[in-house]
Parts: structure tokens; sequence; C-alpha cells
């Protein structure tokens, strides 16, 4: 008995030996309270409530994660549930959104820097707002600090230079402005600098090629411009992000170890550098919309570990070898809408296995309907600029010329004016009611009428498509048999769906759409414009309308609009286990979607207005005989009265101008779950499935939800990722959702992770 209790009394007093070694001191217990009042109480930390107990002892979670060590706080992690990124957010508290007007960056910034031994702070979507002072440089023991998905505004603070213990450093999705800072070069263990969706102006800081240890640098999303200089001194950069911007320089020289390199949609201009040849580790290289020329470099094709290659919507010539060897692990490659000529080799073809190809927009000698005449393809020789001299003889004659123009088309106007005044005062009418009329889109005359709002992405979208132009009714009449039911396609709330055939042999589908009173001939005529800008290559094209007229020329009994007839189907047929057709695994699953992913975020942002409410569903999602994805019955609400909102069921009808991006965010988040689940289990869209869905990280709750051709086929990693970032897009709170930009980066993400797994299975 004896023996027993010394074993029970040491056994306490080693207890208390370890629990006295590891309390958190009571200063910082205070300061951990006074930061949750500053973030005014947010429910992630109602677990601090509990005075009696050691704050070092809680068991961390996926929204607060804190470590301590000797008594002190050396980790503190805390995710919040405010919107990634306020939208219109100039510089205030909004309400419900960030944090309230009293709240204080600088004394809240003040608070923080009293954990002296803080090394990794992470405080990520907490509606934090104001400008970022100096002393955080006071947090010197910082090794990682992420302030990402905040509101911060300004400079960057030059002070954050002085912390040279710093190796991550994350200010994503925040409103910095002003110029990039040229002292990362301070920073001597900075590995991951990450400043994306930001405001920031100027040139590519220099000082980056001198930060030796970095591994990922992410700069994209901002508007840095001028030259991109070669960043091969940077031997362990493995993800290079830098799309988004306005450089417009020749393509730099890259270190041999990079793995992810994204320049989309800048102005960089040249040859692909030869150099590139011998990037061995590359898996993921985008150039896509930019103005590169010269040929395309074969060799890109043929490295190892290359899964994912875009330099679509270049200027790239010359055609390919017709034996070229693709990398084993080639899974994805866009090469539409240069000037490329030649046949495709046989690595390219669609015979070559599940690799998706798209080279539409091209002079090449396949595919001819998807192709411009080789002669558009030849390269225009590039007059000289003119010096000296030369330039103000050629400023003189543009003056002149000028001037000469301005009288002619006075002197025209007036005879114009003169003979066509009988009219004047009904067209007078006529206009200006369009101009007064505030349509149910949103959309003003001037907006709708203005080319200048059509972005420059839009006009690389209708590359290699044919013109829209106006169809009469007999035409549409002939060409469904006066209409006639067995050409019935579909009927559903923006009227029937007919399939018919032109007088050329052209398979089309024809929809038929109810007049609004709402709209003047004239204002739906820039409707339909407007729509017929609405070109991408995962779009159904619109080849043209009908606009079916009453008596007077002013009134509109019914629209017809004439798409390409897209033959292989819809999308959720290919779910199916029940339908006849191939179902399609979880690769070419995730190839569909992710076309259709950048479909949308055109929508969204390549033309101004943008398209939202777009009718997303599995079954408008059509694929064509090369089994390329299209989206069909987009931007409807721009011409029809009907529209619709992803409310708890997903149908009930809402007028346009409350539509919101995120409706279309919902809506698509419910075709990721389709592709998930399959059709007959998505569609129940049920709470008590949700709930299920949010269980997916665990193996046993994906057996017993997923599909079973998605489980057989594949990677957990790439599976994981698609789950999450359906989870948020059929989040309730509708300002918590991601964007577009966001799902499609993480599909890609997917496509890219579930491609090394496959070549890995292979072997």
């Amino acid at each position: 008995m004896g023996h027993c209790s010394l074993f029970l009394l040491s056994c306490l007093l080693w207890s208390f030996l370890i629990t006295g070694t590891h309390q958190l001191q009571s200063s910082q217990t205070q300061v951990l309270l006074q930061i949750r009042k500053h973030l005014e109480y947010p429910s992630q930390l109602e677990i601090w409530n509990n005075h009696g107990m050691d704050l070092c002892y809680l068991s961390p979670s996926t929204q607060v994660n804190m470590k301590c060590q000797n008594n002190v706080v050396t980790e503190l992690r805390i995710v919040g549930d405010k919107p990634a990124k306020v939208k219109n957010f100039v510089g205030f508290a909004i309400p419900n959104q960030t944090l309230s007007g009293s709240f204080s960056m600088d004394s809240f910034v003040t608070t923080l820097s009293r954990l002296t031994s803080l090394r990794v702070l992470s405080l990520v979507s907490l509606g934090i707002w104001g400008p970022l002072p100096d002393k955080i440089h006071r947090l010197s023991s910082l090794e990682y600090l992420d302030l990402s998905s905040n509101n911060l505004f300004g400079s960057i603070p030059p002070k954050i230079s002085t912390m040279v213990k710093l190796q991550t450093l994350n200010l994503d999705d925040n409103f910095f402005n002003g110029t990039v800072p040229n002292w990362f070069d301070s920073l001597s263990n900075l590995t991951i600098l990450s400043i994306r969706n930001n405001q920031l102006k100027g040139a590519f800081p220099s000082s980056i090629q001198r930060v030796t240890t970095l591994v990922d640098l992410i700069l994209s999303g901002n508007d840095l411009s001028g030259k991109l200089p070669n960043l091969d001194r940077l031997s362990k950069l493995n993800v290079l992000d830098l799309s988004g911007n306005s450089l417009d320089s020749d393509l730099p020289s890259m270190p041999k170890g990079l793995v992810m390199v994204f320049l989309s949609n800048n102005s960089l201009s040249g040859e692909v550098p030869g150099q590139y040849s011998q990037l061995s580790q590359l898996q993921h290289f985008d150039m896509s919309f930019n103005k590169l020329s010269g040929k395309l470099p074969a060799s890109l094709l043929s490295l190892p570990n290359i899964s994912y290659l875009n330099l679509a919507s270049n200027m790239l010539s010359g055609s390919l070898p017709v034996h070229l060897n693709c990398g084993s692990k080639l899974q994805l490659v866009d090469i539409s809408n240069n000037r490329l000529t030649g046949g495709l080799p046989y690595c390219l073809s669609t015979e070559s296995g599940n690799r998706v190809v798209k080279f539409g927009g091209n002079c090449l000698s396949v595919d001819l309907h998807h192709q411009h005449a080789e002669s558009s393809c030849i390269d225009v020789p590039v007059k000289r600029k003119p010096s000296g001299e030369k330039k103000i003889v050629l400023l003189v004659g543009v003056i002149a010329g000028i001037f000469v123009i301005i009288v002619l088309l006075a002197f025209g106007l007036l005879m114009v004016c003169k003979r066509y005044c009988h009219l004047g005062i009904s067209e007078q009418h006529l206009l200006h009611k369009a101009a007064q009329e505030k349509s149910v889109t949103g959309f003003s005359s001037e907006i709708l009428s203005n080319a200048s709002f059509i972005s420059e992405a839009a006009n690389l979208g209708i590359q290699g498509r044919p013109a829209c132009r106006s169809f009469t009714i007999e035409e549409l009449k002939e060409a469904t048999n006066n209409f006639n039911n067995s050409a019935i396609l579909g009927d559903g709330s923006h009227g029937k769906l007919y399939r018919g055939t032109l007088e050329n042999g052209t398979q089309v589908a024809i929809r038929c759409i109810p007049s609004s009173k709402k709209y003047s001939m004239r204002n739906l005529k820039l409707r339909l414009d407007l729509l017929a800008r609405l070109r991408h290559p995962h779009l159904v094209c619109l080849l043209g309308h009908c606009i079916d007229g009453g008596e007077q020329d002013y009134t509109v009994n019914k629209v017809f609009l004439v798409y390409e007839y897209v033959s292989n189907g819809n999308f959720r047929a290919y779910l199916s286990e029940d339908n006849p057709r191939k179902v399609l695994n979880w690769s070419e699953r995730l190839a569909v979607l992710t076309s259709i992913a950048k479909a949308i975020h055109f929508l969204h942002t390549g033309v101004i207005p943008g398209s939202f409410n777009n009718r997303l569903k599995a079954n408008n999602i059509l694929l064509d005989e090369y089994g390329i994805a299209k989206l069909s019955d987009y931007g409807l609400s721009i011409v029809s009265e009907a529209a619709g909102n992803c409310g708890e069921n997903g149908e009930g009808p809402k007028s346009w101008q409350m539509e919101r991006l995120e409706d279309d965010v919902c809506s698509f988040g419910f075709i990721l779950l389709e592709s998930l689940v399959g059709p007959s289990v998505s569609a129940r869209r049920d709470k008590f499935l949700l709930d299920e869905l949010a269980s997916c990280s665990s193996q046993e709750g994906r057996q017993k939800l997923l599909n079973p051709i998605v489980l057989a086929t594949c990677s957990q990693e790439s599976l994981s990722i698609v789950v999450t970032i359906t989870n948020k897009c059929i989040c309730s709170e509708s300002w918590s959702r991601p964007s577009f930009e966001d799902i499609l980066w993480n599909l890609q993400y997917a496509v890219q992770v579930q491609g090394t797994a496959d070549g890995e299975h292979r072997r």
C-alpha cells in the first residue's frame, strides 16, 4: 500500500511540474483576450471564454490553432467567416462584411506586437480593414505572416524589410495599392511571396532576382507593367504566377527547377525561348492571352513531366513536326486561336487517347470547320516607324486629312438632314424612348451600343467563329418545316427549342423567345448585338437571330436565336450509369468542368457589362463530336424577362437586376455535386445531402455517397480539391462563396494532380 501511495504522489508531482513548465503567462493570456476584443468577439474565439483554462491546451481546429513554448505563444492561426474580399470596398467599414468603424488597425497591431515570441501569425478572412502600420515589424521573430482575404489598403509597409526571419509572406486578396516594393532582397530567408489580387502597380521589382531562397512567387491579379527580367538565378523557384498583369516584354529565361508557370493575360511578346526546352521539371505551363509570335516550340510538348500546356490566343505561326513525340504525362494542350498551319502530329490527334487537345481558330489542315483560311495566317510585314522629319510630314498630312473629312461629313450631314427631315420627329421619339428605358437587365442604351465596353478577351473569343447574322422568318420556317412539332428539341421558361437545317446544310438549334413588352425595337437590337459578342471556345456559338415584328416597325412578336447544333448530347447523360452512352471517368469529368468554368469566367469578366444569370445546369452543358464541352442557354436574360436564381431548390423566378454573380457560383456548385454523386442523388438537393457531402473528408463518407465510377478512377488528392470547392460553392451564405477565378484555379490544379496520379499509375 505504501509503494502504491508513493507512486501516485510521484505521478502527481510530475504532472504538476509539466503543467508549470507550459503554463501560459498571464500577460500573454491578457494579450489574447485583447486580440479577441479587437476582432469584435468572433464566434471562432468563443472557446476562449473559459478563463479557468490554459489557452495553450485547447484542441486545435480548422478555424483556431495556437501553439505555445516556454510559457509564451509562438503560433497563432485564426480563420474567420467574413467575405474573402469585400466588393465595392472604398476604405471604410461595411456592416456585416468588415469589422466595425471603431476598429483601429494601428491599435490592433500594437496589441499583437506584445506577443514578442510569435513565429507564426495567420489572420485570414476576419474583416480586418485599414492601412497596415509600419509597427508590424515589431514582431521581429515572425517566420510566417499571412493576412490574406482581408481589406488592407495603402502601401506595403517598408519596415517589413527588417523582418529578416520571414520565410512566408502572404498578403493575397487585399487592396494594397501604390508600387510594388523593391526591398524583397532584404528578406534573405524568404521562400514564399504571395501578393495576388491586389491593386499594385509599377515595374516588376528587380530585387526579387536576388532572393535566391524563393520557392513560390505569386504576384498575379495586379497591374504590374514593363519588362520582366531574367529569373534564372532563382534556382529553387517551383511556382511562378504573374498572370493577369500588364507585363509587355519578351519572355525571360527561367530557372530549370520550375514546376508551374502562369503568365497568361499579359502583353508578353516575342518568341518562346529555346531555353524552356530544358525545364525538365515543368508540369503546368500557361502563356495564353499574350502576344507571343514565332514558331510554337515543339520541345515543350515533349518535356518529361509536362501535363498542362496552354498557349492559346497568341500569334504563334508555322507548323508542328509530323513525328513529334508528346510527353507521356501530357493531359491537356490548348493551342487554339493562333496562326498555326499544316497538320497535327499524331500525339495531338483525337486518336491518341484521353488527352484533351484544343486547336480551333488556326489555319490547320484538320477540322476545317473550326479553322481559318490559310491566307489569314501569313505574317504581314511590319512597317518601320517613321522618324525625324518624316514624322512631322506625316503629322501635317493627318491633320489636313482630318480637316477635309470633317468638312465632307458636315456637308453630308446637312444633305441627309434635308432629305430625311420628315422622318425626324418619329425617329427622335423612338430614340428618346429607348434612351430613357431602364430595362430589367439594368443596361443603358449607351452601354449596349458602345463597342468600347467589350473587352479584348471578347474579341479574341470571336476568332475562328462564323460571323453572327440576321435571318429572315422565311429562312427559319424553311429550316424547321414551318416549326413542325417533330423538330422540337425542348420547351422551357425561355421558349421552345427547335432543330433545323439551313439551306447550305448546316445543322442548327433555334430558340424561340416570346416577346417582351419592356423592350423597344432599337433596344432589343442593341441587346442582340451584345449577346452576339459573347464568343468563347466553350460557349455554343450564336450564328444569328431573327426578330419577328408586328405591323409597326417598333413592335416585336417573337425573337429567334439561331445556334450551332451540338450533336453529342448533354453532360448529364454521360454521368448516368443507366444511359447507353459511355459514362465519363473522373479525368473526363474534370476536363468538362474546367472548360465550362473557363466559359463562365469569360461571361463574368470578359465583357462589360458581364452576363451573370446563365441558367447553369448539367443538361445545358453539351459535348460536340470531339468531346469538347460547350455551355448553352447562356446570356438569355439579356433579351428575355425569364430568369432563375439559386434558392433553396435552385428554381424560383427572380428579376434579372437582383441576380448576383454568386448565383452562377451556386448553380455551378450543384453541377460539381452532380459530377461527384450522379444525377439521381444530386436531384434531392436537400440539407441531408449537403451534410453528407461535408462528411466526405473520410473514406467511409466517400464510399457511402460518391459515384462508384468517380471513386474507381480518381486520385484522393484531386477528389479532395473538388469536394472542398463544391462545399464552398453551395454554401448557404452567398458572400462566402468563391469567385470563378478561384473555382477555375482549383479545378485546373485538380486536373494537374489527377494527371500526375494517372501517370504514376501507368508506370
